[in-house]
């Protein structure tokens, strides 16, 4: 448990109750299942015998048999392993699906059908089943049987393409694993969508989620306006293609600040924080379409301004002057800011594996039924014993049978 949870010790998690079988690899799918966990659902990790998932191998090495990566993302689910592939092991998987409210599985499309675990099979056993479908490009369409990962759906999205100053190649937006961690929360999303829908009609669906959807989903007005003007957004570096100044800006002491200003009241408020006033006249650059005509001036005078202060003093005289500015943050400067560990937007969690361990926490904030995190990536097989022995009824000799032809 988080040592600043501050989770009340009466409160019923949300989704206590919900059985979700997870059967997904690697981080798009799988974070869909750590967010529901992390709400109360009881998420089971099914992965392959002695192998176990891709994700525990990526990364960086944690001293364990398991990286940063694993030790972080599969929070709050127990493990088992399980073979699906092998006729006894899908059909120790089926057993269990008659007593499950979800399945999370990230196959190419076809994958579960073949080996007779599709949707359609899994329904005939529980029709009120929900099963989440992640893959690279979708359940349908031409490029249904193609791999992806998150690089590639950022490409494919068009957001890679934005990224990256005008005369350089476009460059990936600073994580690649950003389409993942996006079509894992949109996974959630769905989930959440139908289990309503289930509690109003009794039967189960599917949620189809392409890795590309959620980020081209968040760009914006760009595919309206293209519809509409064919035109095609550029790169532009920290600039944005609506307002002037937003972007980032240096300071005295080698560091960097965000400032916004999205519209004519702001800037008016800048250019009294800079003491230059008269910038926000409509015959200067009081408005937007005067800003957007002479972008490079306007930032070259921010610039100026910034360039004598150090990060601090601009945050201090921009929040006095009512001005949207932020430290540009690495990491180091994260783990230094207050702000995290007062909402735990960063919380330290024992683990019996490395000791304490600062990670992110839990996102939303409910106020009454708040989410938490009981513990960290489990072990391969970690709850082979408990779940095989307390649900499903198994005694030593069934599992020593199992084990010895590598079901579990």
């Amino acid at each position: 448990m988080a040592e600043n949870d501050t989770t009340p010790p009466t409160a019923s998690p949300p989704l206590k109750g919900l059985r979700v079988l997870d059967i997904a690899t690697f981080v798009a799918a799988p974070f869909a299942g750590a967010c529901l966990a992390e709400f109360g659902a009881d998420v089971i990790k099914i992965e392959k015998p002695v192998i176990g998932d891709s994700l525990r191998k990526l990364g960086a090495d944690s001293g364990t048999e398991d990286t940063y990566f694993w030790i972080n993302e599969a929070r709050n689910k127990k493990c088992i392993t399980l073979d699906l592939k092998m006729p006894k092991g899908a059909e120790i998987f089926r057993q269990m699906i008659r007593d499950t409210d979800i399945v999370i599985e990230n196959f190419r499309p076809g994958t579960l059908e073949r080996w007779g675990l599709g949707y359609e099979d899994l329904r005939r056993l529980n029709p009120g089943l929900i099963m989440l479908r992640v893959s690279a490009y979708g359940q349908n369409g031409p490029k249904k049987d193609l791999p992806g990962f998150a690089r590639i759906a950022q490409a494919f999205a068009g957001l890679s393409y934005l990224v990256g100053q005008p005369d350089t190649p476009p460059l990936i937006a600073g994580s690649t694993t950003l389409a993942d961690y996006l079509s894992g929360l949109y996974g959630a999303y769905g989930v959440l969508l139908a289990l309503r829908a289930r509690d109003q009609n009794g039967e189960g669906q599917f949620i189809d989620i392409a890795l590309h959807d959620g980020i081209f989903r968040f760009l914006d007005e760009i595919a309206a306006v293209y519809d509409k003007t064919g035109q095609v957004r550029e790169r532009m570096g920290t600039e944005t293609h609506t307002s002037v100044p937003h972007s980032h800006y240096p300071t005295s002491d080698d560091k960097w600040v965000a400032i916004a200003c999205t519209n004519d009241k702001m800037f008016g408020r800048l250019a009294t924080v800079i003491g230059q006033p008269e910038l926000a006249i409509p015959e200067r650059y009081g408005t937007v379409s005067a800003r957007l005509d002479h972008r490079n001036e306007v930032n070259r005078i921010v610039s100026a301004w910034t360039e004598t202060k150090t990060r601090d003093d601009v945050i201090k005289l921009c929040s006095i002057g009512d001005v949207p500015c932020g430290p540009v943050n690495s990491i180091a400067d994260i783990f230094d800011e207050p702000q995290y560990w007062e909402r735990d937007t960063l919380v330290r969690v024992k683990d019996d594996r490395i000791g304490d361990l600062a990670v992110q926490g839990v996102v939303p904030k409910l106020s009454a039924t708040p989410g938490r995190i009981d513990h960290l990536g489990p072990a391969l097989g970690a709850h082979n014993e408990q779940i095989y022995r307390d649900w499903l009824g198994f005694d030593d000799d069934a599992l020593a049978e199992l084990r010895n032809e590598n079901v579990i």
